[in-house]
């Protein structure tokens, strides 16, 4: 049981206080600002409002930098502000097609229509230290330009093996305008490679959902959770612990060989439906990163041999975090599809959905910093009668 602590609002006054001034740091180096977080710190920006489920790169950045760097107490800041705002309308689902696209790769097909953009990415980086960024940045500091973006022809039909849409050099900043690419005005379609595929029938079908899925953020998880649920619960799960997933499904413990079907990155309209109106207004746009992966599947007593889908959706710029919910999202539906269940832990809905929330897990780790007082007494009074009794029987035996 816990027991209540008084008298100690001094110290808790104190701590506070000194929890700014650690905060704040050498008062001698120029405070960051939220801008500043939100501009250059942008991937544990996205984090944060991914496992918040929250999109609002500003507030994000607040609790960033209020929170001293810790994502984790970032996300609860955030997660603890959103409970207290009104729900004033919800979205159309969004459509992922009309994907403004900064970056769109594929391993299942080279010479993909819309073709492929690397975009900003470590992936080709050395990953070695970069001490020149030690320099105090000035104006002048950079060496070089920009490279100049190699704009699609607008309506042009782009075919495989088209270059349309690759950089001349490295990346450059997206469009700042909402709905726009490199070239400026309205980006052609980019089809989703998985389309290709079910053309000839060679992966499984995707049907609408009927009726509006359970909304995570308004009501308790239930099991057994339909897969729209689950994928909500796994979208702002702790990257650390689906990643661990991910990784364990593809050394054995989920039967699972994925390929990524395709990974984009880019800004989707949010469209509202205005009921006075009749029609849907455009209120803004998102960053999301969207993978689709894509599972060799030799058939069951119920499904033909086939490949099958994989699925991830992310806040922001997080393609680490996208991959790994696809595929723990495919381990997941192994009783969809008639596999086996060969008790690995991505396949354990209960495990994976009751234990991805690093919310509800830092929580109950935390807890037992509380006072225990009359807990620990009763068990030191436990562990003291064991040793009575074991002495007494040792000296009996003897």
């Amino acid at each position: 049981m816990y027991v209540a602590v008084k008298g100690g609002e001094r110290a808790i006054d104190n701590a506070h206080a000194w929890l700014a001034t650690e905060r704040r740091g050498d008062t001698a180096i120029p405070e960051l600002s939220v801008a500043q977080i939100r501009s250059q710190m942008t991937l544990a920006v996205n984090r944060v409002m991914a496992e918040g489920s929250l999109y609002d790169p500003d507030l994000a950045a607040l609790a960033i930098k209020q929170s001293r760097g810790d994502l984790i107490e970032a996300v609860f800041l955030i997660r603890a502000y959103r409970t207290t705002l009104p729900r004033l309308a919800a979205s159309r689902p969004l459509d992922t097609g009309s994907m403004a696209v900064d970056r769109r790769i594929s391993a299942t097909f080279k010479d993909l229509p819309g073709g492929q953009v690397l975009g900003p990415t470590f992936d080709y980086t050395h990953r070695l230290l970069d001490f020149a960024l030690m320099a105090e940045a000035s104006p002048d500091a950079t060496s070089g330009v920009l490279p100049t973006p190699v704009p699609s022809p607008q309506g042009a039909e782009k075919g495989p093996g088209s270059d349309a849409g690759t950089i001349a050099g490295a990346a450059a900043p997206p469009s700042p305008v909402v709905g726009e690419g490199w070239g400026g005005g309205a980006p052609a379609r980019v089809p989703h490679v998985t389309s290709f595929l079910n053309r000839d029938g060679l992966i499984e079908s995707t049907s609408a959902l009927e009726a509006a899925p359970s909304d995570l953020t308004r009501e308790p998880m239930e099991l057994p959770a339909s897969r729209a649920l689950r994928l909500q619960a796994i979208t702002r799960g702790d990257e650390g612990f689906v990643l661990g997933l991910a990784y364990s499904t593809q050394r054995g413990y989920g039967r699972t060989h994925a390929f990524v079907g395709e990974l984009r990155i880019g800004r989707v309209a949010v469209e509202v439906e205005i009921p006075e109106l009749g029609f849907a207004v455009e209120i803004g746009e998102v960053e999301l990163t969207e993978c689709e992966t894509v599972n060799q599947f030799k058939g069951s007593r119920t499904e033909p041999p086939q490949f099958t889908r994989g699925y991830g959706l992310v806040f922001g710029q997080s393609e680490r975090k996208a991959i790994s919910m696809s595929l723990v999202d495919r381990a997941l539906r192994w009783q969809e599809l008639g596999e086996d269940n060969i008790g690995a832990p991505a396949q354990d809905e209960e495990f994976v959905l009751m234990h991805c929330d690093n919310i509800q897990a830092s929580g109950f780790l935390e807890h037992i910093k509380l006072p225990h007082y009359v807990d620990f007494q009763a068990e030191m009074e436990l562990v003291r009668r064991l040793r009575a009794e074991a002495l007494a029987m040792q000296e009996a035996a003897e």
